[in-house]
């Protein structure tokens, strides 16, 4: 009799956690490698699960792949791991009274950084250990803790079409019911029971009482059985180390609560051990499967759409007419009152936005939210343009940030990855970097839907419009479009560039993006020295002042007005070159100089009446 048999008329148990013995041992590395260098303490742990009641434990393979090894630099021994780990399963369960089932384990790979592997990349990562997995004739496969319904879809649509062994496939939820694309368990379920899962269910993250509150909404399926595999409890933090506090009693009475949820697979993840597993099994152990179950109604909370009026975001602005943004960074010092008077001056020039930098070159300021507040209360129907850094907050504060936005009346923003911060004024500040900025793109667009990072409803749908940077000044131009066209499938509406301070970089970069349907703010930044010409040639990545720029700042000597002057009339140059191809110029405002960046707008603005005039 097969697993799939059994499992028509019984409960089946699966086996705990491996990690978190080998934790509790001491054991702080690559536990996939410990397939080859401590093979018996795996068995031993295979065994004592086994000897606990399990009927089916996993191979130790849950990062035997190329991609989660090559952290440790070991992706050259991907197959040895996983070979060696079907093996030791396997003589572990040759030694016990009734020979447990033997699959093979391949976790998730995507996180909250869904950006950082491509699903070509997962399914070539998947396919090798899957063959490897396949080759030692294993009764099963385990695809487990998955975040991504796209990336289990992928993976078992590749398992699928290579064998017909049973598959498992356990999703894992941030929250009681919901993925964290939004999509509700169910649902989810439904789609896995489509493409060919023989049992389908959660595992890892919750512990029993929320991942039970999740099956309640769960129906039996019509062709799969449902699995569960809790966490032992939500961790602590004691003495530098994680650990998990549950007794077996419990996990004896919450194994009761999920065979009538219609779980017929339990088994155990992070903070579980052969107790939890024997107390499971014992729990079920003379129960059969239930065969019908009242289902809770799914619970949909109505997401609010604010009706309040707003101005046209942007990229709609910036396709009709000329638009010009000016970026005029917030202080260094505290004091704003230079900084106001700027924003008045460029306000009354009539400019569309200011754009207000996220601590630029990782280096401290005035925060750009408090500005915007303090500009939305001095400058009336000011608009501010909020950039938002990956470097600075993690997941949380990053989520709690744009929530802050929404209800302050902060709409636009540019989401940027932020400069790292060795190169700022703390260089041995942290860098969080927990999302890339396409990552922080999806996020907005995700909280534009009323939904939160963890697919939970956020009560309201947010109505972000989101710019993303574009860096055309690469030696491969051509890949930094690739790159922007990854940011426009994650839901970039526009786009603002680096300053550019060639003629012919305007027109290379035109011809490179003519083809795009979203709009771009071409950037220009005057020079304000011959110093500040020699900074920007030869300290700035990527980018190249000609010589007859060079030559010209270097005529003016240490006078300050007329090298500003200077980088004027050559920011002017440059204006008329971006002038017939981009409706939209993003001028940044040098060491506050914001006279220079007025004296500018009203210099596009007059070209602008200009042709208008010679039309009509």
């Amino acid at each position: 009799m097969g697993l799939l048999e059994e499992l028509e008329s019984r409960i089946l148990v699966g086996d705990g956690a491996t990690g978190t013995l080998l934790y509790s041992y001491g054991v702080d590395r690559c536990f996939e490698e410990m397939n080859v260098s401590a093979p018996n303490e795996i068995e031993r742990i295979h065994e004592a699960y086994i000897e606990a009641g399990a009927h089916l434990i996993q191979t130790n393979t849950y990062g035997a792949n190329y991609i989660k090894l090559s952290r440790y630099g070991l992706e050259d021994d991907t197959k040895d791991f996983n070979i060696k780990a079907v093996r030791i399963a396997k003589r572990a369960a040759k030694k016990a009274v009734h020979t447990p089932y033997v699959v093979g384990t391949i976790g998730g790979i995507r996180s909250f950084r869904k950006s950082a592997f491509s699903l070509d990349e997962i399914k070539r990562n998947f396919r090798e250990q899957l063959y490897l997995l396949l080759s030692e004739e294993i009764d099963g496969l385990l695809l487990e803790t998955y975040y991504d319904l796209e990336e289990l879809r992928t993976v078992l649509t590749v398992a699928r079409k290579e064998t017909d062994l049973p598959i498992i496939t356990n999703v894992s939820l941030h929250e009681p019911g919901v993925l964290q694309d939004g999509t509700p368990v169910q649902h989810a379920f439904t789609q896995l029971e489509s493409l060919g899962a023989n049992i389908i269910g959660i595992n890892c993250r919750l512990g029993p009482h929320h991942m039970l509150a999740a099956f309640e909404q769960v129906p039996l399926l019509q062709h799969a059985h449902l699995s569960a595999y809790p966490n032992g409890s939500l961790p602590s933090y004691e003495n530098g180390r994680l650990v998990y506090h549950s007794d077996e009693q419990y996990f004896y009475e919450s194994a009761l609560k999920f065979r009538e949820q219609g779980v017929r697979l339990l088994g155990g993840c992070c903070g579980t051990t052969p107790k939890h597993i024997k107390a499971m099994a014992d729990a079920v152990r003379s129960l059969p499967p239930i065969r019908q179950k009242n289902v809770k109604t799914l619970v949909t909370n109505e997401i609010k759409v604010k009706t309040k009026p707003q101005a046209p975001p942007l990229q709609d602005i910036v396709k009709e007419k000329r638009s010009i943004i000016v970026e005029l960074d917030p202080p260094k010092t505290l004091g704003l009152q230079t900084f106001i008077d700027g924003a008045k001056a460029l306000h009354e020039q009539g400019i569309d936005a200011i754009t207000l930098a996220d601590n630029s070159l990782a280096s401290p300021r005035v925060s750009n939210l408090a500005c915007a507040s303090i500009l939305k209360q001095s400058v009336k129907n000011l608009r501010s343009l909020i950039h938002l850094t990956c470097r600075d907050r993690n997941l949380i504060g990053l989520q709690s940030h744009l929530m802050g936005l929404h209800e302050l009346g902060f709409h636009d923003i540019l989401a940027i990855t932020g400069d790292p911060s060795k190169i700022g004024d703390f260089p041995g500040a942290t860098s969080v970097y927990d999302l890339s900025s396409l990552d922080l793109i999806s996020l907005i667009k995700q909280f534009n839907e009323g939904i939160s990072y963890s697919g939970k409803p956020l009560g309201e749908k947010t109505n972000f419009s989101v710019a993303a940077a574009f860096n055309p000044n690469v030696r491969h131009l051509d890949k930094a479009v690739l790159r922007l066209e990854k940011k426009i499938d994650c839901g970039a509406d526009y786009f603002i560039t680096q300053p550019l301070y060639s003629v012919k970089q305007i027109e290379d970069v035109y011809e490179a993006t003519k083809h795009l349907q979203s709009p771009l703010y071409l950037g220009i930044m005057p020079l304000t020295s011959y110093r500040n010409a020699e900074f920007i040639h030869n300290e700035i990545p990527g980018i190249q002042l000609s010589d007859d720029i060079r030559e010209a700042m270097r005529k003016t000597g240490d006078n300050k007005e007329r090298g500003k002057q200077e980088g004027i009339a050559i920011a002017k140059t440059l204006i008329d070159a971006a002038f017939e191809r981009f409706n939209g110029i993003y001028l940044i405002t040098p060491f506050l100089h914001y006279d220079m960046t007025v004296e500018l707008s009203r210099y596009i603005q007059e070209k602008e009446q200009a042709k208008v005039a010679k039309i009509r």
